[in-house]
């Protein structure tokens, strides 16, 4: 059975470029086994709890994160959870559940969704309006309201609760439309995340050029140099292509090592991938 849906079929990195989207790989629950580049988590089936899982980054407004239900238990009791948090996915120690041990802390909203959303085989997608509410849909239904007066002064990232019945769920990658069509996130590198400590402090850093390269050539042909390298292997700065990528920018991209980043911070101030400002 193929994992691969019409959000990252055929999608390359360009202009309009959402950025990876996966599973954040530290902030999981201790039930959750992650695989298949941290899109497919699994819960133990012997368990109904301890199945917290965060998106890699935070989600824009309007984006619709894509989810595919992938198993059922139907031992169990109630389902899966959606919502999201202000508070950054880290390294700690994660309750048993969503509701109402996350919710009833600042910066967090879930909710229960409909069983007849959530059975084995549905595909979802989750998003947040511009007025603060969180809607629902699945693949042949009404979009439906499942919270509102979420705060977007702040960063707001994915939170689900595969609890119950729900022991595994696949994400699927994002899209969002606008006045040009419909942008999309992109197939994950190995091993991407979103750290805020990684994010303002390596690109900041002023370092010397050592490589003796065009930075404004490298900057206009990466498109290029992903496509060569492949979607899922870049392992060297695009723009140098001789060190090792250490930078994990805002939209997820890790692809610059340190120098480079400090020179592309200064001179473009967009990633050299999908161009998103950095």
């Amino acid at each position: 059975m193929s994992h691969r849906n019409e959000s990252e079929s055929l999608h390359a990195c360009n202009l309009r470029c959402l950025g990876p989207l996966t599973f954040h790989t530290t902030a999981v629950g201790n039930k959750v086994s992650l695989s298949q580049g941290a899109r497919l988590a699994e819960r133990t089936r012997s368990s109904f709890q301890h199945g917290l899982v965060f998106s890699n980054r935070p989600v824009r407004v309007r984006e619709r994160v894509c989810l595919w239900v992938t198993g059922c238990v139907p031992k169990w009791h109630g389902g899966l959870r959606v919502g999201f948090t202000t508070v950054p996915p880290a390294v700690r120690t994660l309750p048993p559940l969503a509701i109402p041990d996350l919710t009833d802390r600042p910066g967090h909203w879930a909710a229960v969704v409909p069983e007849a959303y959530c059975r084995e085989g549905s595909r979802l997608e989750v998003w947040v309006t511009h007025g603060g509410n969180v809607y629902i849909q699945n693949k042949n239904g009404r979009a439906m309201k499942l919270l509102e007066g979420l705060d977007l002064s702040r960063h707001l990232w994915a939170m689900m609760d595969i609890y119950g019945q729900t022991c595994s769920v696949l994400l699927q990658g994002s899209k969002k439309k606008d006045l040009l069509g419909t942008r999309r996130s992109c197939p994950a590198p190995q091993s991407v995340y979103y750290d805020f400590n990684q994010v303002s402090s390596p690109i900041s850093v002023s370092r010397s050029d050592k490589h003796g390269c065009s930075l404004k050539n490298h900057h206009n042909s990466c498109q290029a140099n992903r496509q060569t390298l492949g979607l899922n292997s870049v392992v060297n700065c695009v723009v140098c292509l001789s060190k090792e990528s250490e930078v994990t920018l805002l939209c997820g991209h890790r692809c610059l090592c340190f120098q480079c980043a400090a020179r592309v911070l200064q001179e473009f101030g967009t990633c050299p991938l999908c161009r998103q400002k950095i």
